[in-house]
């Protein structure tokens, strides 16, 4: 049985090739994203970003997990991008990037399973399915905790002065940036959110500072009061998450977590080797 498995975020999309339930190869591309791309920009991206790097493209089944593959609109966009450039004999499934992350988190079992990346999501699922789901309202209008919502807060208090003169000029330093150019990035060009995100770890760089540290603790705090203290007997279950911000502020998201009573479970870092347990079970 020879898989490919593909969990795609805003910012990149990790392929893994599975036979007989081992990995055997392993391919990063962008990010892939139908609400913000068209099919032939998505089908750009695999034919000359994926497609090289295999060595076959025969596969017994495909599951592709995405953000922005929540509707069946836009699933079927990427799904009509991997029947055209993959031969599949068996199936090919197009599920969101939070199914992945409950797969991958919680198996088989009933549990809250959570995104913590460049963007931010939760849903409660039954150990089959999603049942329910807190809308994440995108970097906009929600996304709290995620890279860019860290980015967007942390953006926002350097240029309205709520840090030192002394920090507010190394972290314009640091990307070479001024405020017009922040302010360009944000409001003119493409993939705001990327860019957002990308300056978030200016905050894990200086935690020690008491007003970096109120950012992400604000910011995790703000996620699990809008999104996991909404679903029915949260305190019940454990709440496992995935993605970068999550894995490398562990310890910050366990003490927000603490502090208003829900149960930490796992948080890992990629849900791939999660789904490839899941697929070969």
């Amino acid at each position: 049985m020879k898989l490919l498995i593909a969990d795609s975020g805003s910012t990149k999309t990790d392929w893994c090739v599975v036979e007989n339930g081992t990995p055997v190869q392993r391919v990063n591309t962008k990010g892939t994203n139908p609400f913000f791309q068209t099919e032939d920009e998505i089908s750009h991206e695999l034919s000359t970003a994926l497609l090289p790097e295999l060595p076959s493209t025969r596969f017994d089944a495909v599951y592709f997990y995405g953000a922005g593959c929540a509707f069946p609109d836009k699933i079927a966009i990427v799904h009509s991008v991997l029947s055209r450039h993959l031969q599949v004999s068996g199936n090919i499934e197009v599920g969101s990037d939070m199914l992945a992350a409950a797969r991958a988190l919680c198996g088989h079992d009933a549990g809250i399973a959570c995104i913590l990346g460049t963007g931010s999501n939760s849903c409660y699922y039954n150990g089959r399915e999603i049942t329910a789901n807190v809308s994440p309202l995108g970097y906009i209008l929600g996304d709290e905790g995620s890279g860019a919502y860290l980015g967007k807060m942390l953006v926002g208090d350097i240029l309205k002065n709520q840090t030192s003169a002394e920090l507010k000029e190394k972290f314009l330093q640091q990307f070479g940036l001024e405020p017009g150019d922040i302010i360009d990035r944000v409001y003119r060009k493409p993939f705001p959110n990327r860019f957002l995100a990308s300056l978030s770890p200016f905050l894990l760089q200086n935690i020690g500072m008491p007003e970096m540290r109120a950012v992400v603790i604000n910011g995790f705090t703000a996620f699990l009061k809008r999104n996991v203290m909404q679903y029915n007997d949260y305190q019940r279950y454990t709440v496992g998450f995935v993605g970068s911000i999550a894995f490398y502020y562990k310890e910050l998201l366990t003490e927000a977590a603490n502090a208003v009573g829900i149960q930490v479970g796992r948080i890992i870092q990629s849900p791939m080797e999660g789904l490839i347990l899941y697929h070969n079970a």
